[in-house]
């Protein structure tokens, strides 16, 4: 039992650790619309702070103009509002075109939005073309997007993405403030079903517990990278010399690998907190949450399957043991391990609610955070076996290998 209590003694200081890094990271996590001067503000005063600084950054008497791409394939449940909230936004100092491409839908998409295209002249609709040999479907709507876009700057949204009124003016002012690169971030995320509320979460779990987020701007290592291609504002230079999708095409993370290829091009990469700005429900149910954690997880480890089963044993190690001997312990009788393992679970607990802070998530997942911990883990593998097996993953009504 000796070497079973110091392993759960070193887990308990890895998990320590862990929480003094989140906290920490926490912090360095860039507001939307603040510039670099306001270093000082927190997201407890940031709502008052914005509204004075939103616009510091931007020309009055020269209007930017930003297109605004999104790329809709059977969305029909969202679309319409996400093209009104985007319509409704403040364009103070801004010029905005908004393109959104109806990519070949089945649904009553592209109905929608002909109605939505005549009650506003900045909208405007794309029909998509039948996918070419080597491309991913979303990366080819979202070339034939940039093949459009008059602005100076691009900003890609999915259509289950919602804009506050002052989400356009105040990425405008982060933008402006590095002048170039990329701006990227992730919305405040809606859920309603168990599965939703258990897994969604866990991306900004992923980030604050683990990601150096003074790394994604301050080195030019790809390796230190997140983005999301909910939310992606581009310089359009930034663009082409990153090489845009094209460079691309065949890569089923579009988001992630397009945020490497701007830092490889030199130009700044900035994750920022944009969750009061924007939000989204990513997914309707347990099904689709599944299937596209599926889609996304190996592919994201850059189909390791080492690399994968390294971080399910982490997982397991730091965020399952302990519970686990806590349980054993109390029915066994061994205190120590009851102790040590309660020790651990609190720690994990407190991670996590560190992170859901980040979005603001109820304090109560964090109480069940390893059963998101083992929903991750089981979909993880459900991911490695879709790769190897060559059973790949449908993601709306396409198949991807």
């Amino acid at each position: 039992m000796g070497f079973y209590h110091t392993l759960l003694l070193i887990l308990c200081g890895i998990l320590a650790v862990q929480l003094v890094f989140s906290l920490w990271n926490r912090t360095k996590l860039p507001l939307l619309g603040v510039p670099d001067d306001n270093k000082d503000s927190t997201a407890d005063h940031i709502a008052e702070r914005s509204k004075d600084t939103r616009l510091s950054h931007i020309n009055r008497d020269a209007k930017t103009k930003i297109s605004v791409l999104i790329p809709a394939r059977n969305e029909q449940i969202h679309i319409k509002d996400c093209v009104e909230s985007v319509l409704a936004a403040d364009t103070e100092g801004i010029q905005l075109e908004v393109i959104v491409l109806d990519d070949r839908s089945e649904d009553q998409t592209g109905e929608i939005l002909e109605q939505l295209a005549t009650k506003d002249h900045r909208l405007r609709i794309l029909e998509g073309k039948e996918l070419p040999s080597g491309w991913m479907g979303k990366s080819y709507a979202c070339h034939e997007l940039a093949q459009q876009a008059t602005g100076e700057w691009w900003l890609y949204m999915d259509a289950d993405v919602r804009l506050e009124k002052t989400a356009l003016t105040a990425v405008l002012t982060t933008g402006q403030a590095q002048q170039k690169g990329l701006v990227t971030g992730f919305p405040r995320q809606i859920t309603a079903t168990w599965l939703e509320k258990l897994v969604v979460p866990m991306m900004k779990f992923t980030i604050i517990s683990h990601l150096p987020i003074v790394l994604v701007r301050g080195s030019q290592n790809p390796r230190f990278v997140a983005a999301t291609g909910a939310f992606m504002f581009i310089h359009r230079d930034t663009y082409k010399a990153a090489g845009g999708h094209e460079a691309i095409k065949a890569d089923l993370l579009d988001d992630m690998q397009l945020a490497r290829a701007v830092k490889k091009a030199g130009h700044p990469v900035t994750l920022v907190d944009v969750h009061r700005h924007t939000r989204t429900r990513m997914y309707q149910n347990a099904d689709e949450v599944w299937n596209g954690y599926k889609k996304n997880m190996y592919e994201g480890l850059g189909r390791s399957g080492f690399l994968l089963a390294g971080v399910l044993v982490m997982y397991t190690a730091l965020y399952l043991l302990p519970p686990i001997s806590f349980l054993i312990g109390v029915f066994t009788g061994d205190f120590k391990a009851a102790a040590l393992g309660a020790t651990g679970t609190l720690l994990g607990m407190l991670v996590k609610r560190v992170a859901d802070l980040t979005g603001s998530h109820p304090f109560w997942l964090s109480l069940l955070h390893s059963v998101s911990i083992f929903f991750v883990i089981a979909i993880g593998i459900s991911s490695w076996l879709g790769a190897v097996t060559g059973k790949g993953y449908v993601w709306k009504g396409r198949h991807y290998h």
